[in-house]
């Protein structure tokens, strides 16, 4: 073995051993079944490629077994296969959303163990992704029945998914990152040589070069952030948005003209249902061209671990808000180089979550509002401070949170002001990547806070702040006894 096989042993190795200090064994049966039919090698040829039996290929390929350190190693020698790929489980999101939807209380006499739903996202992820949508539908229908009251007659009830939420489920299961659209935004960032030269000036010129288009201010009246007339080739900005909205909207501009043929072919590939779903898709591609156009996936990959993921200081260095900083970094899911698996979400002061995505464990919940034991909330009450907290989960993971009061105002006294909270988080074992995690001093069990997904299917019988009981649980009434909840658990 020369020097550079080596390494790259050695490396394996090191990420295998990762995963079983985690006690996660590897269930990879599709992932290499695929890759013996790509290369049209029967059970027998492949097998005996890796120094196995057929017998025990068939086994893994049926996720019978697991990996072994040897098999993974000589399916990354002799195939090239992406060990790096598999170190953060790519069904861990399928499997959360499923078995949420298995939590409904419908499901009930056909309970399935943790292990035969793991069987069903890794080897049958199509029939999750069916299953999924089926209870969609189905919780879409019963909170319309359950509305309809006075109202029997009226509209008729849709089962299909909103076009927004069809577009966030998209998202969510190409886990946040469209690299043909990302590595065209970064090469159009070399280009223009960003972010090193100034970001505002540099777009506004590249608009005006390149496809002859004028940047002005806009009307106040109109209340707008951004409009584009195709015809008189004049994008109109706010002039009271913040000089990271203005940059943030030329880039989308240009994402919209330069990236519409990938674009197109990502949306055609994506096969939603309603013309509308499609349209909100290219909205949401365009804005992540943006995002990737001004926060360049190497340079920024590369200067928030220098920087140890400070937001702020990733914000000043980049010129762009907390938000953008925030959720850029739940995007750097490139196979070959990954960012820290972060965990990333934007709510309302209702608990409502606007925006989420996670390249960790942690998987937000599809329905009800956001746990109230997460640090989340606090931020609402310290404004303009970077808040922490040490969480686990149900599940028995720990995370380290961090969170912050956002503002977004279209300028002056009278003008509204918009107010969320963004969450940002990894699991403890990344904690030390993050200058957040600095003088927390002792991390041990008691220095974690039990929080939750959501309380319909929260398993914790002690929470104090438990807004509803969990679907698959029956309740005990005892007129005699009140503790913090009315009810406890059978």
């Amino acid at each position: 073995m020369n020097v550079c096989n080596s390494v790259v042993s050695k490396w394996h190795i090191h990420i295998y051993a990762k995963l079983q200090m985690a006690n996660r064994k590897l269930f990879i049966g599709r992932k290499v079944r695929e890759l013996r039919e790509s290369t049209h090698a029967t059970q027998a040829a492949f097998a005996e490629r890796l120094g196995i039996s057929a017998s025990y290929l068939n086994q893994i390929e049926q996720n019978q077994r697991s990996v072994s350190a040897s098999v993974l190693l000589a399916l990354a020698e002799k195939f090239s296969f992406d060990i790096a790929s598999i170190s953060e489980s790519e069904s861990d999101r399928l499997l959360s959303a499923l078995s949420e939807a298995l939590a409904d209380p419908i499901f009930r006499p056909y309970a399935q163990s943790l292990q035969d739903l793991k069987l069903v996202t890794q080897n049958a992820p199509s029939l999750a992704h069916a299953l999924i949508v089926c209870h969609q539908a189905y919780q879409r229908n019963s909170e319309q029945l359950a509305s309809l009251d006075d109202r029997l007659g009226g509209q008729a009830m849709q089962a299909d998914p909103s076009p927004y939420d069809e577009v966030r489920d998209f998202f969510h299961f190409v886990d946040n990152y469209v690299d043909d659209l990302d590595r065209a935004a970064e090469t159009l960032a070399g280009r223009l040589g960003l972010p090193d030269r100034d970001v505002s000036t540099r777009l506004e010129r590249h608009l005006d070069a390149a496809h002859g288009i004028r940047v002005t201010r806009a009307d106040p009246q109109d209340q707008v952030i951004r409009r584009f007339d195709p015809k008189s080739r004049i994008l109109a900005l706010d002039d009271y948005a913040a000089s990271a909205t203005r940059a943030f909207q030329m880039a989308f501009q240009i994402g919209a003209i330069e990236a519409s043929e990938v674009i197109d072919q990502t949306v055609a590939r994506a096969n939603f249902r309603t013309v509308q779903a499609a349209e909100i898709c290219r909205i949401g591609l365009c804005n992540y061209f943006a995002g990737a156009l001004l926060l360049p996936y190497a340079p920024f990959r590369k200067a928030a671990r220098e920087l140890r993921h400070d937001l702020e200081l990733l914000a000043t260095r980049f010129g762009a808000s907390l938000e953008q900083i925030a959720h850029r970094l739940s995007t750097l899911q490139r196979s070959e180089a990954r960012g820290i698996p972060v965990f990333f979400a934007r709510i309302d002061r209702a608990g409502n979550i606007t925006k989420r995505h996670s390249a960790a464990r942690l998987q937000f919940a599809r329905f009800g509002a956001a746990c109230p034991l997460w640090n989340v909330h606090g931020a609402f009450e310290a404004p303009g401070r970077i808040i922490r907290q040490l969480a686990e989960t149900p599940d028995g993971a720990r995370y380290l949170c961090v969170a912050t009061e956002i503002v977004k105002s279209g300028g002056g006294f009278a003008a509204a002001h918009r107010r969320f909270a963004i969450a940002l988080g990894c699991e403890v074992t990344h904690a030390q990547e993050f200058v957040y995690s600095d003088g927390l001093g002792p991390i041990d069990k008691a220095s974690f806070d039990p929080i939750g997904i959501s309380c319909r299917i929260c398993e914790r019988t002690d929470c104090h702040q438990r807004a509803v009981p969990p679907l698959n649980r029956k309740l005990s009434i005892d007129h005699d006894r009140r503790s913090f909840l009315p009810y406890s658990f059978l």
